[in-house]
């Protein structure tokens, strides 16, 4: 049990490495700010064609933190840790927006763009908890939550882009990123409510010959787009992020 323990660790933190290490699952503020000029204002307002990207600092007073979620640790990255569009690719031209939102990038082309990483916390196991019982705690699903602003109705297009993309990508692609290539084999709906539009899947992973399955999210209000990629060190995300969700959607109003 120990040995099955340790290399079921050991896969997952390979997954990680390879399928978001490009991104460190960290980064905060990393989008270019293209909108800093932009008058002030809420991310409820409808994405009319003149309607201006908010700026990193408006951003950063929308996004989830520590004391909007009960029961998670939510973390700033630094921005060194952030990936950028032009450090992961695909095999297939249409998969790219799955593989950016799976990296934490903003899909598209946003004016700027700002991240936090969501950790939920496990109820505490004791400090003689075994093997198995700490792999379950390093289990805890992680959620990156990333949100891009864009001018006119470049969220539409982006939060598009990704509909397109679970469609025709759904027998898998190849993800390419920091000197690896990974297998999606599966990109599956799932169902979800938010924000003026919304949509989810369930990403299968082929990590060393083992299934590894994480969940992606993504929303739109107004011309702001919240995306949520989900992981765990032990390989599988059962739920989506309900909680976060939620809470983003709450704080975007």
């Amino acid at each position: 049990m120990r040995t099955t323990a340790l290399r079921r660790t050991a896969v997952a933190v390979s997954a990680v490495s390879l399928v978001f290490g490009v991104a460190a699952c960290g980064g905060g503020g990393e989008g270019e700010d293209k909108g800093k000029d932009a008058p002030k204002g809420s991310a409820s307002a409808s994405a009319a064609p003149d309607a201006k990207a908010l700026s990193a600092a408006e951003l950063e007073k929308l996004i989830v933190e520590q004391a909007d979620l009960k029961g998670y640790q939510v973390q700033k990255g630094e921005a060194a840790d952030a990936a950028k569009p032009g450090d992961i690719s695909t095999d297939k031209p249409a998969c790219k927006p799955l593989a950016e939102a799976m990296s934490f990038i903003a899909t598209g082309a946003p004016g700027a763009s700002v991240h936090r990483k969501a950790i939920e916390m496990p109820k505490p196991e004791g400090a003689t908890a075994s093997p198995e019982e700490a792999l379950g705690m390093l289990s805890a699903p992680v959620t990156s939550v990333t949100l891009g602003s864009y001018d006119g109705g470049g969220a539409q297009e982006a939060l598009a882009s990704l509909k397109t993309a679970g469609t025709e990508c759904a027998g898998g692609f190849t993800l390419i990123g920091g000197g690896e290539k990974t297998k999606i084999t599966k990109v599956a709906p799932e169902t979800v409510t938010a924000g003026e539009e919304s949509l989810a899947f369930t990403v299968t992973t082929d990590v060393e010959g083992e299934a590894w399955v994480s969940k992606l999210v993504a929303f739109r209000k107004g011309n702001t787009l919240a995306s949520f990629s989900v992981i765990s060190l032990g390989g599988t995300v059962k739920e989506l992020p309900q909680p976060v969700i939620d809470a983003q959607a709450a704080k975007l109003g």
